[in-house]
């Protein structure tokens, strides 16, 4: 079977599946959804006293990443429940056709779910502003919108390459959403520098207005596509060697 039909049996089934239709559809509402609660209450008062606005306008994408991690994790640990790995390996034997075509899936339909929630998010927050509002014409607000797409793409692919590794989606999750959500605030106020390149703060980078630090807005994201490269090989090599 050739590459093409792979393809367009996983866009099929990611698409399909309640978990993982339902994940990617809350990266959008998630993040949506909290940028209007946020801008709504506190926001004008916020942007008063924020020193970069165009980051605090992408503050949501913090609650949409755990979404996106979800629905990567979903796409691949769904494959190990009830023995799905053995029926899509009978119906593609090559191991490396099946693994690109799903990771493709997942990087394309994360990244573009997550480039509409981008430009989304900023539109719908800044209404909220009044005279302290941004527009699209601003310095680096395009950069931003399109950045954050990509950021929640791969998080998504770096999530699926663990639960490759993990084969479980539950495992992948306990890991990386503390991770995400708490280890990488924690070390970032001991260690700065080393936090600088960890996944979420690297990717981070091309939100803001002004990024500080060592790393630029592309090159932050190509420390975070390093890091879902890895786990996407690490979990090619798992795919190839175990039994289904």
């Amino acid at each position: 079977m050739g590459f093409a039909p792979v393809l367009h049996s996983e866009w099929i089934k990611t698409r399909t599946l309640r978990g993982t239709a339902v994940s990617l559809a809350s990266v959008f509402g998630v993040t949506v959804g909290v940028t209007v609660l946020v801008m709504a209450t506190v926001g004008r008062a916020e942007a008063d006293g924020s020193e970069d606005l165009l980051f605090g306008a992408f503050y949501a994408v913090n609650f949409g990443q755990v979404a996106a991690l979800s629905f990567g994790t979903l796409a691949f640990s769904s494959e190990y429940v009830h023995g799905a790995l053995r029926v899509s390996l009978t119906a593609v034997p090559s191991r490396t056709r099946f693994y690109a075509a799903k990771a493709l899936v997942v990087g394309v339909l994360g990244s573009a779910v997550g480039v509409v929630t981008g430009f989304t998010v900023f539109l719908v927050g800044q209404a909220f502003l009044g005279r302290y509002a941004l527009s699209l014409g601003d310095p680096g607000a395009v950069r931003a919108c399109v950045g954050a797409g990509v950021y929640l793409g791969l998080m998504a692919l770096f999530a699926a390459g663990l639960a490759a590794v993990l084969r479980s989606g539950m495992a992948v999750l306990s890991i990386l959403i503390p991770f995400i959500l708490i280890v990488s605030f924690v070390v970032g106020d001991i260690a700065t520098g080393v936090a600088a390149y960890f996944p979420d703060r690297a990717g981070q980078q091309v939100l803001h207005g002004d990024p500080t630090g060592t790393l630029g807005p592309w090159a932050g994201l190509a420390v975070t596509a390093a890091w879902a490269a890895a786990a996407l090989l690490a979990g090619w090599w798992c795919v190839r060697r175990r039994d289904a």
